[in-house]
């Protein structure tokens, strides 16, 4: 599908949004009874339903039901979803094990743990609602490193990924946090923060800052020491109203627009979240007439800022996203991003037009021009025939100045993967693997993907990419197995392979870990996580000899279901 076509699309799909909503109905077991795949949420009832976070334990849970078959309605490329998204899925996937009469204990533990969960969100959709206040949870969370760790995403690499762009050096690191919720009718406040240290790290040496200088293009940094990080941050925090099935929520807020595990190119977790304004569809629709066989069809969009960003300082941003399901085994979506206006380059209406809807070459004669850097994404998710319970395999992919990377896609970056929900006679033990590049033919000394010449910060927020940790010219592998003790208590081991192009950082760049992750659910609302990392490096520009450290973390948090406070409570 083309870029122009792909458009045609979006536009034919406001227009049908205009109308009166459908119910997305698919294959139920039941014709007699309105199953959880044919029930239009928000439809019929406005309910204010606040974001899952995408560090909870529900998701893995949820994604391992649709990888074994029981879930067929899910959009794994377009994350986070609501608590009463996920209690449908959760009622879809009962509906299912019931209608095949499933004997997998396995199936019966998730399916009765989810439930467990998200009850209160299916008696809220039922009729049970009413202006509540929500304790989601408290937590304390500590990290060592020994050894000489990297953070510096947009050169170097990280040793601590996907972390919502909490600060950490070498030494002791922590978070002490809580996040809470209050719903009334249609309308969500959502709250999460915490304590953040981290302790302060020498300057780069001159002849580092002067290379970050010359493949940035900017000025050499003064030789200024990372302080000690001692901060309360907010987190994810926003304001919500639900409306015929869309949400729209105004704060700071983390996407992961992606179906691998471990990196998103267009959107994820790596960063802290941003200020933004967002529209997300989260209730499925179909199209009329032949374009009924889409499949569901789900849009995201998002108009936000950008911080801690220097040439230019407070740039702008916006994305789009369209995600159809044309089969319940076949998904796939398209994305588009535009970091635009900052300072030196003001805003305008004429700029903000153009950044929308500006496609082809444009004469960069004047600043007026310009529409900003135009970023493309790709992702496709397929289960495979004749192994559909078991095998999944999936795909994203980016493009630097070109609308899609269907269109170029030698000038774009890749990240396949695949996800084992089981191996054989061994129903407990999953595998993924995701391999990850952004060099193409197109890069130069990582001016391409996550560069351009005007914006020498692109998509960083705080000082991390927002996108994926693997940066810019870079190669890398990820692969995990994790046994399934229960529904919330695990055993992961895994591996992190990367290496960064000669071209970019002289002498190249060469990382690997290996992890091992322990995940407990102590007792009722109790829960325990610990997760060791060894780390060998080598980056001849930093240090002459190979470089190692140890990384312990641990978190203990506390999850109450029963503390809300509802005008029903007596």
């Amino acid at each position: 599908m083309s870029f122009g076509s792909c458009s045609r699309l979006v536009l034919v799909c406001a227009v049908f949004l205009l109308r009166p909503f459908g119910t997305v109905r698919a294959q139920a077991p039941d014709q007699g009874a309105q199953s959880s795949e044919e029930r239009p949420i928000g439809i019929t009832k406005s309910v204010g339903t606040p974001y899952v976070e995408l560090d909870s334990w529900i998701y893995p849970a949820l994604e391992r039901m649709a990888a074994l078959g029981y879930i067929n309605t899910e959009f794994l490329g377009m994350r986070p979803w609501t608590r009463i998204e996920c209690a449908l899925l959760v009622e879809q996937a009962i509906d299912k094990t019931r209608a095949e009469q499933s004997n997998s204990q396995e199936v019966d533990n998730l399916t009765d743990a989810l439930l467990e969960e998200f009850q209160p969100d299916l008696d809220r959709v039922g009729g049970a609602d009413a202006p509540a206040i929500h304790l989601e949870s408290l937590y304390l969370g500590a990290t060592e490193i020994a050894g000489q760790p990297l953070n510096d995403s947009y050169h170097f690499g990280q040793t601590i990924i996907n972390n919502f762009g909490r600060p950490y050096q070498r030494g002791f690191s922590s978070y002490d946090g809580f996040s809470g919720y209050a719903t009334a009718g249609r309308f969500t406040i959502y709250v999460r923060g915490e304590y953040q240290h981290a302790p302060s790290a020498p300057a780069y040496s001159a002849a580092i800052r002067t290379l970050i200088g010359s493949l940035d293009g900017n000025p050499v940094l003064p030789a200024e020491p990372i302080s000690t990080v001692n901060q309360f941050a907010l987190l994810d925090t926003y304001v919500e109203g639900h409306l015929a099935g869309w949400n729209l929520a105004f704060g700071k807020q983390s996407l992961w627009w992606g179906p691998d595990q471990g990196s998103a190119f267009l959107f994820s977790d790596n960063a802290a979240p941003i200020y933004m304004f967002r529209a997300s569809r989260i209730v499925p629709f179909k199209l009329p007439w032949v374009f009924r066989y889409l499949g569901p069809i789900k849009i995201d969009a998002f108009y936000g800022k950008l911080s801690g960003n220097q040439w230019p300082p407070r740039p702008l941003i916006h994305g789009e996203k369209i995600s159809l399901k044309p089969t319940p085994n076949l998904e796939f979506g398209f994305t588009r991003t535009v970091e635009f206006a900052g300072l030196g380059n003001p805003f305008t209406i004429n700029r903000l037009y153009r950044s929308y809807f500006i496609l082809g070459r444009v004469d960069y004669a004047t600043r007026a021009n310009d529409p900003g850097k135009r970023t493309g994404g790709f992702d496709v998710s397929y289960r495979v025939p004749f192994v559909r319970n078991w095998l999944t395999v999936y795909g994203d992919s980016i493009s630097t100045d070109y609308a899609s990377p269907i269109v170029a896609p030698r000038r774009s970056g890749i990240n396949p993967g695949f996800y084992l929900a089981r191996l054989p006679k061994l129903p407990k033990l999953d595998l993924r693997a995701e391999g990850i590049n952004t060099t193409t033919y197109a890069t130069h000394r990582g001016d391409f993907i996550y560069y351009d010449g005007y914006y020498h910060d692109l998509y960083t927020n705080r000082g991390n990419i927002i996108g994926s940790w693997i940066g810019r010219e870079g190669q890398g592998i990820q692969a995990w197995t994790t046994y399934w003790i229960s529904p919330r208590n695990s055993l992961q081991f895994g591996y992190r392979h990367a290496k960064v192009s000669s071209d970019f950082i002289p002498g190249g760049e060469t990382l690997n870990d290996g992890s091992v992750k322990f995940d407990w659910h102590l007792h009722n609302d109790l829960n325990l996580s610990a997760n060791v990392q060894y780390e060998k490096w080598l980056a001849p520009v930093l240090a002459a000899t190979p470089q190692t450290n140890w990384t312990s973390s641990i978190e203990v948090s506390f999850q109450p279901r029963g503390w809300t406070l509802s005008s029903n409570s007596r």
